[in-house]
């Protein structure tokens, strides 16, 4: 997938857990945990808003563009 997901690497630097997070944000841990992997098929603006609101980031810390080999 292009789009990689830099959600550990964010909760690791700002010293969160990730169930702190799912508490703050109000979704279950299941939930970040699809996100946190890549699993995730769409982000709603307002989880990407909760999640950077929290942790205080923008998206781009978060969310990261990598071109695939085949493009």
């Amino acid at each position: 997938m292009a789009i990689l997901i830099n959600l550990d690497m964010m909760l690791a630097k700002r010293k969160v857990s990730s169930k702190e997070l799912a508490e703050a944000i109000g979704i279950t841990q299941q939930n970040l945990s699809i996100l946190k992997t890549g699993k995730a098929k769409a982000v709603r603006f307002s989880t990407l808003n909760a999640i950077c609101s929290h942790l205080d980031c923008q998206p781009g810390d978060i969310l990261q563009y990598e071109q695939d080999v085949e493009e």
